[in-house]
């Protein structure tokens, strides 16, 4: 297959980043008109990570979102089932290994966020940066989230959602279905992944519908606001303590 399909067979979109990896980050760069590391300064503050404090980036690649967990002093694993966005991180930073390292306070960990290779109650904060919605089952995800984070622990979900105004959704939506696949083919990617990320977002709940389906998964005051007029969400919850 050329790209993962919208059933998200974990094996195919595995294999659709392993494919993207080396120029995600550039492609990401570009396509969101550098508004993707605005989103990560916005996302970094909602998970506040301070001293002492360890955070799981689930989905997290290359590691480029996962730098900014630690400014404060904190720890963080950078978690994803695409072993060759790790590995593209771990030999930007000079390492040679998946599980090794921590570099500045970063440790690259292979994982499946239906099945994450982590103890109970562990984690002071738990993020993931637009790639819930490409796991299979979101609830069983978020309910693996709450499992490992300690009681009162934090939830942080940066996602792409749906643009609040009727008019700009429309151009919007011109943008994702036709052009960002150019786009990432222009840059070297491959625009067939992109894609599947263009349908994959078109299809993904709302900021309301996403809250609800935090909400069941065991997550308590759950509450939302929007980036960039709705484009993207960043969703935010509690583990009760």
């Amino acid at each position: 297959m050329t790209r993962a399909s919208l059933d998200k067979q974990p094996h195919e979109v595995a294999a659709m980043f392993d494919r993207t990896a080396r120029r995600y980050d550039l492609v990401n760069d570009v396509i969101s008109l550098g508004q993707v590391r605005l989103w990560r300064k916005a996302t970094a503050a909602a998970v506040d990570a301070g001293p002492g404090e360890l955070v799981l980036d689930l989905g997290a690649g290359t590691g480029t979102s996962t730098d900014t967990f630690t400014s404060l002093g904190a720890r963080a694993i950078a978690s994803d089932f695409s072993l060759g966005m790790l590995s593209t991180g771990v030999r930007r930073r000079g390492g040679s290994g998946i599980h090794g390292g921590g570099v500045r306070g970063v440790s690259f960990v292979a994982g499946d966020a239906l099945r994450l290779p982590f103890a109970d109650e562990v984690f002071d904060a738990v993020t993931i940066s637009t790639a819930l919605r490409n796991v299979q089952d979101t609830g069983q995800a978020l309910r693996e989230m709450l499992r490992v984070a300690k009681p009162g622990g934090r939830l942080v979900i940066l996602e792409f959602s749906h643009p609040t105004l009727p008019a700009f959704d429309l151009v919007y939506s011109q943008y994702l279905m036709r052009l960002m696949p150019q786009a990432a083919k222009l840059f070297g990617s491959n625009d067939d992944s992109y894609e599947y990320l263009a349908e994959s977002i078109r299809d993904w709940p709302d900021q309301a519908a996403l809250a609800k389906i935090i909400q069941g998964a065991g997550w308590e005051r759950v509450a939302w606001r929007n980036l960039a007029l709705g484009i993207v969400a960043l969703h935010r919850a509690y583990k009760p303590a």
